[in-house]
């Protein structure tokens, strides 16, 4: 039997929520294994039983749930149930990770300053839906995602940090997709080491960082180079 990823000593814990292939997900769970964070991953929960990340988290010795949305009657329902899922792992922060919900308030204060999500977008531009299409129709320079404190105003809340990549000529939405996606494996596991690490801090409404010589990341995906953007 393969021996499972994290020790059972009480560290800090992620409980981390996805809807799909959780690629985010992986990239922390692999870089807390490489990078050896005083945290583990309690468990991965998802609201879709054929969410492909779920294999993936058990083949590394994770816990899996799964909550139907489509078992409840409402949003209110559901949420409480997801919630009891997720208190049953004790943890210290819940991590979106993809997680194609919108929850609600009750949810959200339950949560209050130990809910996190990453939005591809630089917030406070292009919240919702269609990021990268809004994006490339607004011929902004940049683009790229943020990882912020959840708050009941969808997309609105504290800023952690943001990860940044360029707009190339010729651009599609999928082209676009990619590169961000690729800051985002960058800067989500990075946040959840300062997290982790217990760096990182709500102090009147504000994000504080501790320790940290920059919280903003201006990197490219592979094979694109800034030099080329000048």
């Amino acid at each position: 039997m393969k021996a499972p990823l994290f020790s059972s000593a009480r560290r800090c814990r992620f409980v981390i929520l996805i809807s799909g292939r959780g690629s985010n997900m992986q990239s922390i769970v692999r870089a807390c294994r490489e990078q050896g964070w005083p945290a583990e991953v309690a468990a991965v929960i998802s609201n879709r039983e054929d969410a492909s990340g779920l294999q993936w988290a058990a083949s590394q010795g994770i816990p899996t749930r799964v909550v139907p949305h489509r078992d409840y009657a409402d949003r209110v329902a559901f949420d409480a149930a997801l919630a009891r899922e997720i208190d049953a792992f004790e943890p210290d922060f819940v991590l979106l990770a993809g997680f194609m919900r919108i929850l609600t308030e009750d949810f959200v204060r339950h949560y209050a300053d130990r809910l996190i999500n990453i939005h591809p977008s630089l917030l406070p531009l292009f919240p919702g839906l269609g990021t990268h299409r809004q994006a490339l129709e607004a011929g902004v320079a940049v683009h790229g995602c943020t990882v912020h404190f959840v708050t009941p105003v969808l997309d609105h809340g504290p800023i952690i940090a943001q990860g940044v990549v360029p707009v190339m000529p010729g651009d599609t939405e999928d082209a676009l997709a990619e590169r961000v996606l690729g800051i985002e494996h960058v800067v989500y596991p990075t946040v959840a080491s300062w997290l982790a690490h217990g760096k990182v801090s709500l102090e009147a409404g504000k994000v504080v960082v501790r320790d940290v010589a920059d919280r903003a990341f201006l990197w490219s995906a592979p094979a694109v180079s800034l030099e080329k953007c000048a």
